[in-house]
C-alpha cells in the first residue's frame, strides 16, 4: 500500500460498462476485474479490489468456497442472505445490517438465498440484491473473524453513516471494524432533495446501488453508476429521487 499523490481526478463509471455475468441463478456486474473478467487497467481504485453488484434467484447462491487474506464486507439492498463459514458462524444478513468477514489465514463460506432453512418457514420467492466489497488487510496471516451488528436506526436519522472501518478517527463510531486502518465504507439513504458532503479523502469509490443523484461539479449518477475520485474529496451529493449510495473513503492504495 502506498500514499501516493496522483493528480485531481473525477472517473465516473456507467452501470451499463460493467463487467457482467449471467447464470440461471445469479445476475452479477462487477465494477472490476473479477473471476475470467480481467483488463489490466481496471484492478482496483485506492484500496477497493471488489465492488460486485449481485441478485441471486430464491433457494440458490454461492456454495462452499474459499478465501484467503481479505476483507469482505456484504450490503444487503433487498431481501435476505444467508451466511455460514468454517469458524462456526452462520445467520441471516438484511438490509440494514453491516456484516464483515475476515479471511485472514483461511476461511470456507457460503452465501445462499434460502433463509426459511434456518427459519423452518415456508419457502419464499423473492431475489436478494446485496453489493459485496473486498479490501486486502493491513497484514497477511491474521485469525480468520467475522463481525455483524443492525445499523437499520442510523442509517433513519440521515447522513453518511460508517460501516465498517479500520481508521482511528471512526473507533467507536463505525458498526464493524476492518482490518485495514487506511478505509472505511459508509453508507447513506437519501431522500429526494437530501444531500450529504463526501468525505476528503485522497480516494474515494461513490457507489450508486439503487436510486439517481448528483454529484456536485460532475453530474447525475443513476442506479449502478459509480464515481472513482482521486485527489477530489469533500464534494456534495444531492438525491434526485429515494437513493442509497455506498462511499469507499481511502487514504492511501495498492502499488
Amino acid at each position: 500500500m502506498t500514499a501516493t499523490a496522483p493528480a485531481p481526478a473525477v472517473d465516473v463509471r456507467r452501470a451499463g460498462d460493467r463487467f457482467f455475468t449471467r447464470l440461471s441463478w445469479l445476475d452479477s456486474k462487477h465494477s472490476f476485474s473479477f473471476s475470467r473478467h480481467y483488463d489490466p487497467a481496471n484492478t482496483h481504485h485506492g484500496l477497493l479490489l471488489v465492488n460486485n453488484d449481485d441478485v441471486v434467484r430464491p433457494g440458490s447462491g454461492f456454495e462452499t468456497h474459499p478465501h484467503q487474506d481479505m476483507e469482505i464486507v456484504t450490503w444487503v439492498l433487498r431481501g435476505s442472505l444467508v451466511h455460514q463459514d468454517s469458524t462456526g458462524h452462520s445467520g441471516v444478513i438484511y438490509p440494514g445490517l453491516a456484516q464483515r468477514m475476515s479471511a485472514g489465514t483461511g476461511i470456507l463460506h457460503s452465501e445462499k438465498n434460502d433463509s426459511w432453512r434456518l427459519e423452518n418457514t415456508a419457502p419464499h420467492r423473492d431475489p436478494v440484491h446485496f453489493v459485496q466489497m473486498w479490501v486486502l488487510p493491513d497484514e497477511e496471516g491474521i485469525d480468520p473473524g467475522y463481525e455483524q451488528l443492525e445499523i437499520g436506526d442510523e442509517l433513519l436519522r440521515g447522513g453518511l453513516v460508517p460501516v465498517a472501518s479500520g481508521m482511528d478517527r471512526y473507533d467507536g463510531a463505525s458498526a464493524i471494524r476492518i482490518r485495514n486502518r487506511y478505509a472505511t465504507l459508509h453508507a447513506a439513504r437519501l431522500g429526494p432533495g437530501d444531500s450529504v458532503n463526501l468525505p476528503d479523502a485522497p480516494f474515494l469509490h461513490l457507489y450508486v446501488p439503487g436510486g439517481t443523484v448528483t454529484l456536485e461539479a460532475t453530474g447525475q449518477l443513476g442506479e449502478g453508476d459509480a464515481a472513482r475520485i482521486t485527489m477530489a474529496g469533500g464534494q456534495r451529493v444531492t438525491a434526485a429521487e429515494p437513493a442509497e449510495i455506498l462511499v469507499w473513503e481511502m487514504h492511501a492504495t495498492l502499488a
